[in-house]
């Protein structure tokens, strides 16, 4: 016989909490304490860093052993874990990243999130059997960017947080993957794994997971001293239901660097949200806010309302609201369903506890039962369904033979037992097979560029004449037209490094239009690029952010032709990735430092009264060109990187000037300095090309 009222209490605890909703609550988890927040107020699943190759470095991560306890944790609660391996690797740290892989797979995660592509291949080299989901440093921001993920086995798709609510919900239209977006927590200003900012001004690169966060510092456009490139906190907790409805599957709390307070709040609010009942804005307001909220970019309103700072109000509203959000957290809430089923026999009763997966735990019963005068079964299911405390509640209550009567104090006792002994079984570990890594041969680049080449910002800034010995050129692929038919057989066409809005499909037709117009091929930054422009001959350019050999040759793989080393990479590394086809590096520019859709210009002026360029003056007075165009700004260092008495040490190919703010005049005078291999007379800076890299943290190496 089943028990009542079991099934329908099971459906009411189901419907309060939110747990059996299709869409993922997926929260962060930066440290042990965050996590059990997390899990506690009810998040489907939480993803968190190891101590190597997360983009959060300094949150307090994972080491092996806590890795294991953290999934064991998790996964008896019915909780996913996703672990973040999100940041570029560098030549001399694949067999650290193939032992992070082998780490990960031994505890039993549920996915991996990855940036590099040498990942994914190591991962699924390795173990097969793990998810792998495209994390928000690929830059994945269109359905062509998804459906490559797709063919190349990704599971999810983790999306740029600069697209609308009408764009995601386009993408998860037509998408063959699970879709996740962030709903919560801190914006970056620059779209994701396209800043430079931190790493060409402080040496700290945000691809590597260690962005000191200058975009929080004084930028101002008016020369304020004005935090004009620091945006509010995302809050589109309300946007839920519509996210839910467009086929969302996860909606993603960001925050590994915040408390548990900010954890567990954020995660109820989700909840709440999702079950269509109210959530207390205000209360997440003052967890965590940067004067306040913006949910512009999820409702496509993109305009000077989206800056904020940290206030000292801010931060006094935290410490006030700390005590009652902590009562999130105290208990945990009730997620997996069990099955009772109470056996009474001549020579005793016990009790099993069954969760629905096949496992299943048995007690006896202390005692004898003695002759009962009224039916017993009420009494004891109430007794079992005061499952507090437990991640389970009591879905039935079967019995074998008529019960007699014992104490509650031994039913109580019992359930408890019971209960322990199932937790127990699901925390067993399920580690995935994992295979020896098969990392690359060794190979070492010779030194000295063999090949110049320029990129230009449109034909107006190509210097006249053009030096003959240019190798090639790259010119915009939506200004195709204007390109010099003489000059054709020698251009690249560079397709926009984003593709917001409508410039996805005017990219499809430029592509399409220019095919047969006679240029050498196509220079791609994002995957996105690789669907639009099959049939071309594809150059990668630095957006790529090949870092290490076993990318270069993932990239190569999928056709092609030439790849631009990320100007991240220190020349030692560099001097490791010889793939099989020709090889870049930027030899000279003012580079872009971030690539950005909202505007910091919006803080001083709108878009009727621009000229669609201006400056950010920083704390140092230093001026940082902005640009507009193409439905995105472009931020550029004031200083240019510059190699040219460096070319006889340049472990690449092809030198390439990036010309961005240059005069025709100015650009002939740098090509004809690289061409000489002269030095600079005027300021300049040698980037990151020979500093020595900082170490992914500490970790089990695969090739030791």
């Amino acid at each position: 016989m089943t028990g009542q009222p079991g099934p329908a209490r099971a459906a009411g605890l189901a419907e309060k909490y939110g747990l059996r909703r299709s869409v993922e609550v997926l929260a962060p988890a930066g440290d042990g304490e965050a996590l059990r927040a997390a899990v506690f107020a009810g998040a489907n699943a939480v993803y968190l860093g190891l101590r190597q190759f997360s983009a959060r470095r300094t949150a307090g991560n994972f080491d092996e052993q806590q890795l294991k306890e953290a999934v064991a944790f998790c996964h008896a609660r019915d909780v996913r874990v996703h672990a973040a391996v999100n940041t570029t690797a560098f030549s001399g740290e694949l067999g650290l990243l193939a032992g992070t892989i082998r780490m990960a797979a031994g505890a039993g995660v549920d996915a991996l999130i990855v940036q590099d592509l040498a990942t994914a291949a190591l991962a699924r080299q390795m173990a097969p059997g793990l998810a792998l989901h495209g994390s928000t440093q690929l830059t994945v921001h269109t359905l062509s960017g998804v459906r490559q993920l797709a063919e190349m086995g990704f599971e999810r798709a983790i999306l740029a947080r600069e697209l609308s609510l009408a764009e995601i919900a386009a993408i998860t239209k037509e998408s063959p993957i699970e879709i996740e977006v962030f709903v919560h927590g801190a914006l970056c200003m620059s779209v994701s794994g396209q800043c430079y900012m931190s790493a060409f001004l402080g040496g700290r690169s945000g691809n590597r997971g260690e962005c000191a966060g200058p975009c929080r510092l004084p930028f101002a456009a008016d020369g304020s001293g004005a935090a004009h490139l620091s945006l509010k906190d995302l809050c589109a907790v309300g946007s839920l239901p519509a996210l839910a409805r467009a086929g969302v599957a996860s909606v993603k709390i960001e925050g590994r660097l915040r408390g548990p307070e900010y954890v567990a709040a954020a995660v109820n609010a989700c909840r709440k949200s999702l079950a269509g009942e109210p959530f207390d804005k205000q209360q997440l307001q003052d967890v965590f806010s940067r004067s306040g909220f913006t949910n512009g970019y999820i409702e496509g309103r993109i305009s000077g309302d989206m800056f904020g700072v940290r206030t000292p109000e801010d931060t006094a509203a935290s410490r006030a609201a700390m005590p009652a959000i902590r009562a999130l957290y105290r208990r945990e809430a009730q997620r997996v369903p069990v099955a009772f089923t109470v056996t009474v026999a001549e020579n005793g009763c016990t009790l099993v506890a069954a969760d629905g997966a096949g496992r299943r735990a048995e007690v006896a019963l202390a005692g004898a039962m003695e002759p009962a005068r009224a039916d017993q079964r009420p009494a004891i299911e109430k007794a079992l369904a005061k499952t507090g405390g437990t991640p389970f509640y009591s879905e039935s209550v079967d019995f074998e033979g008529e019960p007699g009567y014992l104490p509650a104090s031994a039913w109580n006792d019992a359930r408890r037992a019971v209960l322990e002994r199932l937790l127990a079984l699901r925390s067993a570990p399920k580690a995935w097979s994992c295979a020896p890594a098969r990392l690359p041969a060794a190979r070492r680049h010779a030194l000295g560029a063999r090949q110049l080449w320029a990129r230009f910002e449109g034909p107006e800034q190509l210097p006249a004449p053009l030096p003959g010995d240019l190798a090639g050129i790259i010119l915009p692929l939506l200004r195709w037209r204007e390109a010099p038919e003489a000059l054709r057989a020698k251009t690249v066409l560079e397709a926009p490094r984003v593709m917001f809005g409508g410039m996805e499909a005017a990219t499809a037709k430029a592509l399409a239009e220019a095919k047969d117009a006679g240029f050498a091929g196509v220079m791609v930054h994002n995957i996105g690029h690789l669907p639009l422009a099959k049939g071309w001959k594809l150059y990668g350019g630095f957006g790529l952010n090949v870092a290490n050999p076993l990318s270069a040759l993932c990239w190569k793989d999928l056709g092609l032709s030439a790849l631009t080393v990320s100007p991240e990479t220190p020349f030692a590394e560099m001097e490791a990735i010889d793939p099989g086809v020709p090889t870049w590096a930027i030899v000279y520019g003012h580079l872009p430092l971030m690539i950005t859709r909202a505007c910091p210009l919006q803080n001083v002026t709108d878009c009727a009264h621009c000229n669609r360029q201006g400056l950010l003056t920083d704390r140092k007075r230093r001026r940082f060109p902005v640009r507009c165009g193409g439905g995105v700004r472009q931020i550029y260092n004031p200083v240019p990187l510059y190699m040219g008495d460096k070319l006889k040490k340049l472990p690449a190919d092809g030198a390439l000037a990036w010309f961005t703010l240059e005069t025709p005049a100015e650009a002939a005078r740098v090509l004809a300095a690289l061409e000489k291999g002269e030095s600079w007379p005027e300021e300049f800076t040698r980037g990151l090309y020979f500093k020595t890299p900082s170490a992914p943290g500490a970790g089990k190496d695969e090739t030791r």
